[in-house]
């Protein structure tokens, strides 16, 4: 049903391919255009969106679990565990 497609990024005018896989997932999610920018400048303007940096802030915390230092995406509000990515993996099994 889907077949790889070139196109051309409206941004910088590279070509790049649309991958089935890409497709596929586009159809999943029920989008119904295509890309019209190339991966990189996707991520460019989406690190402009979050206020240039790109970067999330982190927020350093001690594991609830195995009490080990670790960095998280968030500002833990104190109400809840917060377990380093290891422990967390384990416990969404």
């Amino acid at each position: 049903m889907f077949e790889d497609k070139v196109l051309t990024c409206k941004e910088c005018g590279v070509e790049f391919v649309f991958t089935v896989g890409e497709q596929e997932f586009y159809a999943e999610k029920g989008f119904q255009n295509i890309p019209g920018r190339c991966p990189e400048c996707r991520r460019r303007r989406k690190a402009e969106s979050r206020g240039g940096s790109g970067e999330r802030e982190m927020f350093d915390v001690i594991c609830d679990e195995c009490g080990v230092e670790t960095k998280v995406p968030f500002r833990p509000s104190g109400d809840r565990p917060v377990y380093c990515s290891d422990c967390f993996r384990k416990r969404q099994y």
